[in-house]
């Protein structure tokens, strides 16, 4: 019996594609630099800023001051256009998923988030719409580490005084959670509703995982 349901976020709860990016190349481009004098420091920072070492202000700090680019208004422009990006993508959700996630509550099931994320991220998320509906949260940022490390799923689990097997984890796939939640025992299931051909930075379907197209279809799996 499913008596907890744990979704990751990005392109699973919410897409960062259905509303105008703001990412490295767009950032770089504000800074007044070319994207690969942006993403050296970007990118060997990446796992720090998951895990609550470094924040998303500090970071373009040090890119504009490394670049000899740096003042207090190219910063709070950047800082601004990211933070508005990150909200947007909370006005533009599959217009299933709060009348999945209210059924959930009616249901009387748990209902977590496990997501990676950056400092201004948790932000987002946290006054986000979405954010009343979970009964446990665990980001990575806060958490001091990332999926797929098995320890913040299980402290989820734990939380809810819930084993593995009682857990279904929706994600999209990235950052190996389906195979992390399967070595666990949990019931993975891949959330394909925001696939989009051509993009990116999208996962792909993997069919070793059963898929979900729709939010609703969970409901398939839990009252089976």
């Amino acid at each position: 019996m499913i008596k907890a349901v744990i979704f990751d976020m990005y392109e699973t709860l919410i897409t960062h594609y259905k509303s105008p990016l703001y990412f490295s190349e767009e950032m770089a481009k504000d800074a007044g630099i070319t994207v690969d004098k942006f993403l050296p420091y970007w990118r060997k920072t990446e796992e720090e800023r998951w895990i609550g070492k470094l924040t998303f202000e500090d970071t373009i700090i040090t890119i504009l001051k490394n670049n000899n680019c740096y003042s207090e208004e190219t910063l709070q422009k950047i800082v601004k256009k990211r933070m508005a990006t990150k909200e947007e993508g909370f006005r533009q959700l599959h217009p299933q998923i709060l009348p999945m996630l209210e059924k959930l509550k009616e249901k009387k099931i748990k209902i977590g988030l496990i997501s990676n994320c950056f400092s201004e991220e948790v932000i987002a998320i946290r006054n986000s719409v979405l954010f009343p509906y979970f009964d446990q949260v665990y980001l990575s940022y806060e958490q001091g580490l990332q999926k797929p490390d098995h320890e913040i799923y299980k402290r989820c689990m734990r939380d809810f005084q819930v084993s593995a097997d009682e857990c279904l984890y929706i994600g999209d796939g990235g950052s190996f959670e389906l195979e992390a939640a399967t070595e666990l025992g949990m019931n993975p299931m891949q959330a394909t509703w925001y696939f989009q051909d051509g993009l990116q930075y999208q996962s792909k379907r993997n069919p070793k995982f059963n898929q979900l197209d729709t939010p609703m279809e969970v409901f398939e799996y839990i009252e089976k």
